[in-house]
């Protein structure tokens, strides 16, 4: 792989825009290309085998791209595919997920993070891989961390639909947030690319009194951290960022312009023919 070689991007839709313009605001010089598999909107609801066949298709297509990282910007996937993924692309790109990075940002918060919530799909949740390795990890250090876990499902389509900021998303949010699991949490992570949207208004429920974790920031910042420790940060300006979605949607264009402050190109790309 090469240095100037695209960083690779894919979600089931708007989520991952989320770490794309973390990335692009990190690392302004690399390319990033990113994929939204509207066609299969959400993966939350889908099953473990369904979301392993739809990542490894598009690994294919970044492959194709010839991107140097792979990075499945959908906690779905990154909970249910991402060995899968791994080992299917082997050594011709690396691939990193969402999910590891929050979880060392958690356990490295030299003891301030003792009661941990984490709200996802159902898919991310069910999975139980961020409690089981935020349990792990805090097990090895010694740490005492509590975890507690709850699926959030309508969030996503709340937010692929346009209802952000407004009444509707206030009383969805309201209703899942004061739920009896997230009771007494100190931190919480948002296990779903998506979440970062309504970050603020997550925030502004706990009163601003809950670490409300900013994960895209996070992630992207590992993703700087190895590209450095590898040599492989681009030395030059890239090429234009491209985004692909597999069915064409309004509001996914909406949402890109406003991440990234431009008119950008949106391609529709059914990779599944």
């Amino acid at each position: 792989m090469s240095k100037e070689s695209p960083i690779g991007l894919f979600d089931s839709g708007v989520g991952g825009l989320t770490v794309a313009h973390a990335l692009h605001t990190l690392l302004p010089s690399e390319q990033l290309i990113y994929f939204g598999d509207t066609v299969h909107l959400p993966y939350g609801d889908k099953s473990r085998e369904t979301i392993v066949r739809y990542s490894l298709g598009i690994a294919d297509f970044m492959l194709e791209q010839k991107c140097k990282v792979i990075l499945i910007a959908c906690n779905s996937a990154s909970a249910n595919a991402f060995e899968e993924v791994k080992a299917h692309v082997g050594n011709k790109a690396v691939v990193m997920n969402v999910i590891d990075p929050v979880v060392a940002q958690v356990c490295s918060d030299n003891g301030t993070a003792r009661t941990v919530g984490i709200i996802g799909t159902k898919a991310t949740i069910d999975s139980g891989t961020y409690e089981k390795k935020i349990l792990e990890i805090a097990s090895f250090a010694g740490q005492k961390i509590q975890v507690s876990s709850l699926a959030t499902p309508l969030f996503v389509p709340m937010i692929e639909e346009g209802f952000v900021f407004d009444d509707i998303s206030n009383a969805i949010i309201r209703s899942y947030l004061s739920r009896r699991e997230l009771i007494g949490i100190d931190s919480l992570i948002l296990g779903c690319t998506h979440y970062p949207i309504i970050r603020n208004q997550i925030s502004r429920y706990f009163n601003f009194k809950v670490n409300v974790l900013d994960t895209a920031k996070i992630v992207a910042l590992a993703v700087q951290k190895f590209l450095l420790e590898n040599d492989l940060l681009s030395s030059q300006p890239g090429d234009a960022n491209l985004f692909y979605v597999s069915d064409h949607t309004p509001y996914f264009e909406v949402i890109a312009n406003m991440f990234f402050n431009e008119k950008i190109h949106l391609e529709k790309k059914n990779i599944w023919k």
